[in-house]
């Protein structure tokens, strides 16, 4: 028995990177899984790792800029899975690069999926959340939005403060219910991260080294180990918080 045993978590963009990982974690601890995000064939080989430990997952695919269409997916989940304990807000997909030569509609599409998209998903788990005696929130934001010199980074690091924000509103207003909602800021070595690493090993290098712990982080075992940390009923004081996993890189005092 696994110490979430019985929970019901969503996790979205669960089909590779950071959501993957902390969709495997949640299932070793044996956490129900609803995994959500766009390509359902990477949606299906999370759900097969997470059948392998013994959890049950059930695959939903689900464009999170179609935030009308998400309270119905909450409730298919509920219906399905018999309620939700946890919610994790992983997906994003927005802009990156200066500001001039940004869209607006690129620029908004940053807000849509990150701080709108969640705010659909805790909406729509909030009835669900109080139905179980409470349960836990868990919106992933950056350490763009501390950085000294946010440079080309900009559009991102404003959607991920709007959430940060949003994140502890809702710690505020939804304590008394029994909700409590965190973020994480985390480095993760995602597909992504990857990539650039492999394109550009000096700058890789580098940015390794600013790193105090001297790695960037595992997906499963540094990002999803210390998700299943902070939705643990033995973490039931901790809310509103905005939790580094950076190998101790950025300064959020």
């Amino acid at each position: 028995m696994g110490s979430l045993s019985g929970k019901v978590a969503i996790v979205t963009g669960a089909g590779q990177g950071v959501g993957q990982g902390i969709a495997l974690a949640l299932a070793s601890e044996g956490a129900a899984v609803a995994a959500l995000g766009r390509t359902r064939a990477k949606l299906d080989a999370t759900c097969e790792r997470i059948r392998e430990r013994g959890a049950k997952a059930d695959a939903l695919a689900c464009d999170v800029a179609d935030t009308g269409a998400i309270p119905g997916v909450v409730d298919e989940v509920a219906r399905s899975f018999g309620g939700v304990d946890i919610l994790v807000n992983n997906a994003y997909s927005g802009a990156y690069g200066p500001l001039l030569p940004m869209s607006d509609a690129e620029f908004q599409q940053g807000f849509v999926t990150g701080p709108f998209a969640a705010f659909a998903f805790m909406k729509a788990c909030h009835p669900h959340l109080k139905a179980r005696g409470g349960g836990s929130i868990v919106n992933l934001v950056t350490s763009a939005m501390v950085r000294w010199d946010p440079a080309t980074y900009g559009a991102y690091a404003a959607a991920k403060q709007a959430l940060r924000s949003l994140t502890r509103t809702a710690a505020a207003e939804w304590g008394p219910d029994g909700i409590r909602a965190n973020n994480i800021a985390p480095h993760a070595l995602s597909p992504g991260l990857k990539g650039w690493a492999e394109r550009n090993p000096e700058a890789a290098e580098e940015f390794r080294r600013t790193i105090p712990l001297g790695y960037v982080g595992d997906c499963e075992e540094d990002i999803g180990r210390a998700v299943v940390a902070i939705v643990q009923p033995a973490m039931r004081y901790l809310t509103g918080a905005t939790v580094p996993l950076d190998g101790g890189q950025a300064n959020f005092g």
